[in-house]
């Protein structure tokens, strides 16, 4: 049997059916027979019935008309069907194959290979018409036509045809064969491309988490509420709305997080704003004292971030003019916020009692050891849903969130888990980093995270200062290198995590959470299964394919 492209083909007519039928048992193991092969150049689109490609001898373009066919006045035409048509089998033969030569040879791998040209050739078969051998046209002598009577020998009249039409080009060998057949299935996508399903799924969760907007409909009359909801449930999505909603309704709203890498994102995300919507302060709690005049200290000083700058705040917070509080304040990642946090914010509003509050938070991320908590009552809402994340995604982190999500995302590929050593993590997750660049994924789509120390790349990133690193995150030119700590409410199509902790501390269930529920279409990791097991659950182990 010969090499069949497709091996179950789709036929017009009973006609075409029967030509391969024959072809596919006479011809021999090494001729490829293609059926219903398309092509189109400039002029029009042809449509091959069965091309033949034989080495030793040639490419034939057959063209297969069924029923009845005769020439009437130099025209062929055709019985078929209870009708009597014109039709041009030769010429239709004809275009086909001069439209195949040209794709072929015009191919880039037909043309770096040096090849000189190989016969190609074109015929008619009927299968249920008998031609006399008298039969002749200026433009299709007998032997190229195959009739009735020669079908159980069509592949070998085929076969003669090359050397007749085309005496002055050598017959092609085996290997020209196997360029042919690879050049005839196309080029230039090799592979699924992965952005493009990855967009696909963009919109789709863009369409899912605006529809939580009706969340904020319905505590449109609340002015103090905390909402809950565990990773991929579009709870940053829902607090930058909430900021844009009370702006555009005349309030002063600051919007506040407590990581750099969230503030650059949700300064981003308000840029694109209307004037009238934007809220009038976005970033760092403690960069808001920062712009109230307070005193800067060491990134290396941990009681001056937690003690000291919040102390200094609440008294500059007090101070302030009536035009510099604030109507609302909405707070992402809520649970990062300590307990001598919220007094500053409080007394930033312009009515401490009554000011807007707006707190969006996931216990199961709290991977700081702080445990602060709003001093005043707020409504709860929660959000049960994970949108964000494909459910294969979702799936590893469930059993690690307070409140279990139902995983209303898309599908998505298997979450691949590769196994290695702690001391090793770190080079097998850069060389899952570049099998991801192969694969089609772009390196802005990447990042590259780690639950124990920091990844060199990352650490040489951050020598150029704090605002020169968040800047790399949107660069489109590179990977990203960073720690779960810092990627909170952060998120990339692609997510690489090492799990390179040396010993189970007492934040790393959370911080594995984390990392796990960054990506939202791709998710690899690395690390050694019993530390995994040991910082999570089987659930996870199982979830990830380890």
């Amino acid at each position: 049997m010969p090499i069949l492209r497709p091996e179950q083909p789709k036929f017009a007519n009973g006609a075409e059916r029967q030509v391969w039928r024959a072809l596919r048992t006479q011809l021999a193991r090494n001729d490829l027979l293609m059926s219903g092969l398309r092509v189109t150049d400039r002029r029009k689109d042809h449509e091959a019935d069965v091309v033949v490609v034989m080495p030793g001898s040639g490419i034939v373009v057959a063209e297969v008309k069924g029923g009845s066919v005769w020439r009437d006045g130099g025209r062929w035409r055709q019985y078929r069907g209870g009708k009597d048509v014109p039709i041009e089998p030769v010429e239709q033969a004809r275009g086909a194959r001069y439209a195949l030569r040209n794709y072929v040879e015009t191919d880039p791998r037909w043309r770096s290979s040096r090849r000189t040209r190989v016969r190609w050739a074109h015929a008619v078969v009927l299968p249920n018409t008998e031609l006399s051998d008298e039969f002749a046209a200026p433009d299709c002598p007998r032997w190229m036509v195959v009739d009735k009577n020669q079908l159980s020998d069509v592949a070998g009249l085929l076969r003669d045809v090359p050397a007749a039409q085309e005496t002055g080009n050598r017959a092609p060998t085996d290997d020209d064969v196997a360029l042919i057949a690879e050049i005839l299935q196309g080029r230039g996508q090799s592979q699924q491309d992965v952005v493009a399903v990855a967009r696909e799924h963009e919109a789709e969760v863009q369409r899912l988490t605006q529809e939580q907007a009706v969340i904020l409909g319905a505590i449109r009359l609340l002015n103090r509420v905390e909402v809950r909801g565990g990773a991929g449930s579009g709870k940053t999505w829902l607090a930058v709305e909430q900021a844009r909603r009370l702006a555009r309704d005349g309030q002063r709203v600051a919007l506040l997080c407590y990581s750099r890498g969230l503030a650059a994102f949700l300064r981003k995300q308000v840029g694109g704003l209307a004037a009238n919507q934007r809220p009038a302060w976005v970033g760092e709690f403690h960069s808001l004292g920062h712009q109230w005049g307070a005193a800067r200290g060491s990134d290396d000083d941990s009681d001056y971030w937690e003690n000291r700058l919040p102390v200094e705040m609440l008294a500059r917070a007090r101070a302030l003019d009536d035009a510099d509080r604030y109507d609302a304040v909405v707070i992402d990642e809520a649970q990062d916020f300590a307990d001598s946090w919220w007094p500053v914010l409080l007394a930033a509003l312009r009515d401490e009692e009554n000011g807007g509050l707006y707190v969006f938070s996931d216990e199961g991320q709290r991977v700081f050891a702080r445990y602060g908590q709003p001093p005043v009552p707020l409504v709860p809402l929660v959000l049960d849903d994970n949108l964000r994340n494909t459910r294969q995604i979702a799936a590893t982190f469930n059993s690690l969130t307070p409140i279990r999500m139902r995983l209303a995302g898309v599908d998505g590929p298997a979450v691949r888990f590769v196994s290695c050593g702690t001391e090793d993590a770190l080079g097998v997750g850069d060389d899952q980093v570049e099998l991801l660049l192969e694969q089609g994924w772009r390196p802005g789509d990447v990042a590259l995270l780690t639950t124990g120390s920091r990844h060199p790349e990352q650490a040489e990133r951050q020598q150029g200062g704090q605002d020169a690193y968040w800047a790399s995150f949107w660069d489109d030119d590179q990977a990203f290198y960073g720690h779960v700590l810092g990627f909170k409410g952060l998120e990339r199509r692609v997510v690489v995590l090492v799990v390179n902790d040396t010993k189970v501390s007492d934040r790393a269930r959370e911080r594995l959470y984390v990392g796990l529920s960054r990506a939202r279409d791709q998710l690899v990791v690395c690390g050694d299964a019993a530390m995994i097991r040991e910082m999570a659950d089987d659930a996870v182990l199982r979830a990830i394919g380890a």
